[in-house]
C-alpha cells in the first residue's frame, strides 16, 4: 500500500511530535488544522490499539460533514471501517473515533465515566465560555497508558476570541512555548499553541495557487489580518470598531486633586465583577503623551474580580468587595458613584448595595440603558460616541477622543475591544462574552452624558458632559 497520509513540514509535523496534554492549533484559515489532527489520530490509534478511544467534536453535528468525509479518505485504507448510525470509525486494531456535537455543558456531561484518551474540538472559537470544551477533562483518562490529549483549533475572530487569546496567545504570541500551571495537588499541567498559517499549507497551495488571494477578498482589513495572518489582535466585527489604541490608551499620570473623580461598577460573584475609576479632565491640555479635551473621561484605575480564568468569579461577598473598594481609593475623594441597578435589589434581606455602604462605600443606581429607544439616550451610543470622539458624517473622527484608559488597566484593554454584536440585534453587544468592564464603563459613560459638537441642534446647546463639583455632591442625596 502507497503512502495514505504524511504531515507537512513545519506545524503538522509539530502537532504529531507533540506530547503536551493541551494543545491549540491552528491561528489562520487554511493552514491544515482539521488534516493535522486527523491525521495524528491515525497515528495515534496505530501504535496503542484498543486503547485509543476518540471524540472529535463540532459545536453542531452538520459542521462536522467535510470533517467526516477527509477522514474516510484517510481512515478507510488503513482498514478503518464507517458506522454511519454511530457516527464512528473502528480502526483494525480496535481503536474507535467517533464524531459528535459538544453545543454545551450539558452535551459534555454525557461523557462523564467514559474513558477518552483524545478529544479534538474543531473552531473553538465558537464557544464564547469554554467551560463545555473544560468539562471534557473530566472524561479524558486511560487504563491502557495512552497519553490523553486535548486539541482545539481556532482562527482568530469569534465569540472566543476572549478567552483563547488569553489562555494561549496573550503569554506566548509567537508559541510553540509550553505554558505550565501548578494544580492545587502541586502538580503541573501544560499547554501550549503551534501556530500555523495557510503558507505553511504547501499541499493546498499547489492544488489551489489562487486560495491567498481570494482571501484578499473576505471583507474588511481585519479579517483579512485575521485569517490570512493568524492576528488575534486583529478584530473583525468589533461593537466599538472606533477603538484605538493608540489614540485611547495614555500613560498613567497623577491625577490632580481637583479633578472631579467617579467611581462605576458591575456587580458579579460568579462572574467577574469590575469596578472602574474615572477622573473628568477639567480643561484641554496635554496628559499621559495624549491630548485631551475638556470634559473628557480617564480610566486611572480598575479592579476586575476575576480567577483569572475566562469569565469566572471571585464570588467575594458584597463585604469583602466594599471593603477591597474603600482600600484602594483610601485618600481620595469620590464625587459620583453608580452601581448596576439589580445590585439594589432586596430579597429577604439587605441588598448588594446596602451590604457595601455598611463599609463606607456609596453608590446610586446607574442609568441601565443599553440601546436607544423612543428618543432615549443609549449607554451603548454614549460609549462609542466616547471613544471616537467627533467625527464626520462618513464616521471618520474630526477631533480627540473623550474617553482615555491608563495603560495599567490591562482588563479594559483586554476584553472592550473585542466584544462582538449581538447576531440578533445589530444594535446591542453579545452578551455571551466577557462584557462586564464594558458594562460598568456604560455605566460611567452615562452618568457623564456627551453630545459631539457635530449632533448639537442649537447654538447653545446643555452642556451634560462638563458638570462642577457642586453639581456631582448632589449624589449624595439620592
Amino acid at each position: 500500500m502507497g503512502l495514505i497520509w504524511a504531515p507537512q513540514p513545519g506545524p503538522q509535523h509539530a502537532l504529531i511530535d507533540c506530547p503536551i496534554p493541551e494543545i491549540l492549533f491552528g491561528g489562520a484559515r487554511g493552514g491544515g488544522k482539521s488534516d493535522g489532527v486527523l491525521g495524528k489520530f491515525a497515528i495515534k490509534q496505530e501504535r496503542y490499539g484498543a486503547g485509543f478511544n476518540g471524540v472529535f467534536f463540532r459545536k453542531e453535528m452538520p459542521q462536522t460533514d467535510d470533517l467526516i468525509e477527509r477522514a474516510k479518505e484517510i481512515y478507510t485504507p488503513l482498514g478503518a471501517r464507517w458506522h454511519e448510525q454511530k457516527k464512528m470509525f473502528r480502526f483494525p486494531k480496535g481503536g474507535r473515533l467517533r464524531f459528535r456535537p459538544l453545543e454545551n455543558t450539558a452535551a459534555a456531561e454525557k461523557f462523564q465515566g467514559q474513558n477518552l484518551s483524545d478529544a479534538a474540538v474543531e473552531e473553538a472559537g465558537n464557544y464564547a465560555d469554554p467551560a463545555p470544551i473544560d468539562r471534557l477533562w473530566g472524561a479524558l483518562r486511560s487504563k491502557s497508558g495512552v497519553p490523553v490529549q486535548l486539541m482545539m483549533t481556532a482562527n482568530p475572530g469569534g465569540p472566543g476570541q476572549f478567552w483563547i487569546k488569553r489562555r494561549f496567545i496573550d503569554p506566548a504570541p509567537l508559541g510553540m512555548r509550553v505554558l505550565r500551571d501548578t494544580l492545587p495537588n502541586g502538580r503541573e499541567h501544560r499547554r501550549v499553541y503551534i501556530p500555523s498559517k495557510v503558507q505553511d499549507n504547501r499541499a493546498l497551495l499547489a492544488n489551489d495557487p489562487d486560495y491567498i488571494s481570494r482571501l484578499y477578498l473576505v471583507g474588511s482589513k481585519q479579517l483579512v489580518q485575521a485569517w490570512l495572518d493568524g492576528d488575534w489582535n486583529a478584530v473583525e466585527g468589533a461593537f466599538f470598531d472606533r477603538w484605538s489604541r493608540e489614540r485611547n490608551v495614555c500613560q498613567p499620570f497623577t491625577i490632580p486633586a481637583e479633578w472631579l473623580r467617579l467611581r462605576s461598577m458591575d456587580w458579579g460573584s460568579a462572574k467577574p465583577f469590575s469596578v472602574g475609576w474615572w477622573a473628568i479632565v477639567p480643561e484641554d491640555g496635554m496628559y499621559g503623551g495624549q491630548p485631551m479635551p475638556r470634559g473628557a473621561m480617564v480610566r486611572y484605575r480598575e479592579w476586575y474580580g476575576s480567577t483569572g480564568k475566562a469569565n469566572e468569579g471571585l464570588k467575594l461577598s458584597a463585604e469583602a468587595v466594599g471593603k477591597g473598594i474603600a482600600e484602594r481609593e483610601k485618600g481620595e475623594k469620590i464625587d459620583l458613584a453608580v452601581l448596576d441597578p439589580a445590585a439594589f435589589a432586596e430579597d429577604g434581606g439587605p441588598s448588594i448595595a446596602e451590604r457595601m455602604r455598611r463599609e463606607g462605600v456609596q453608590f446610586r443606581r446607574a442609568d441601565n440603558r443599553r440601546v436607544a429607544q423612543a428618543g432615549a439616550m443609549g449607554g451603548w451610543d454614549q460609549m462609542r460616541s466616547r471613544i471616537s470622539g467627533p467625527t464626520d458624517e462618513q464616521g471618520n473622527p474630526t477631533g480627540d477622543p473623550m474617553l482615555f484608559v491608563f495603560s495599567t488597566c490591562a482588563d479594559f484593554i483586554r476584553t472592550v475591544p473585542v466584544l462582538q454584536h449581538d447576531p440578533n440585534r445589530a444594535e446591542d453587544l453579545d452578551t455571551d462574552a466577557e462584557d462586564h468592564v464594558a458594562d460598568e464603563a456604560r455605566y460611567a459613560c452615562m452618568s457623564r452624558p456627551w453630545i459631539p459638537k457635530a449632533a448639537e441642534p442649537s447654538r447653545n446647546p446643555p452642556d451634560y458632559g462638563h458638570r462642577t463639583r457642586e453639581d456631582a455632591d448632589s449624589w449624595r442625596t439620592v
